[in-house]
């Protein structure tokens, strides 16, 4: 019974967490690039090009393994799309903080012809807080994640949260 009842909080927990991120998304999001979740992505069978949408200095504290940082303030899609296969039918997986600035670079891509183009659903906070590594710009396996700044703080719940 105790097992239930420790099962049943954590579902509800995550459940209500990704409620109030489905919340946030909406509020800021077009939602005209398809999500991907974090689950699907880490599966062995999801070959895709991981890019990140965030600064070069979130990047440099962590990312996802061999993804590419093309940035969002100075985001250049000629120079990303030199760094892309030719098959413009590649897997392409676009993530930032929570999938905010992500999905304005997807489109982007998807503007630019590219057609399996997705946002990782919650970004790196969600992966991070499922559990998932990160690594640093050695490549070695890290806990920091650059959280942008304090407020957006609120949405990594694991790992060593750096913002400034």
């Amino acid at each position: 019974m105790k097992k239930l009842l420790i099962l049943f909080l954590v579902v509800s927990a995550t459940t209500f967490g990704q409620k109030k991120l489905d919340k946030l998304l909406n509020k800021w999001n077009k939602r005209n690039v398809p999500y991907m979740s974090v689950e699907t992505l880490a599966l062995p069978k999801t070959d895709a090009i991981l890019l990140d949408a965030r600064e070069q200095k979130e990047f440099e504290v962590s990312h996802l393994k061999n993804a590419i940082c093309v940035g969002y303030d100075k985001f250049k899609l000629k120079e990303t799309i030199a760094k892309l296969p030719e098959d413009k039918n590649a897997k392409i997986v676009v993530y930032c903080s929570l999938g905010i600035r992500s999905e304005t670079v997807a489109h982007k891509l998807i503007q630019a012809g590219y057609t399996n183009v997705y946002n990782l659903y919650g970004g790196i906070f969600e992966w991070k807080n499922a559990d998932f590594q990160v690594v640093d710009t050695l490549g070695n396996t890290t806990e920091k994640v650059h959280t942008f700044n304090k407020d957006w703080s609120k949405w990594l719940k694991k790992g060593k949260k750096v913002y400034e």
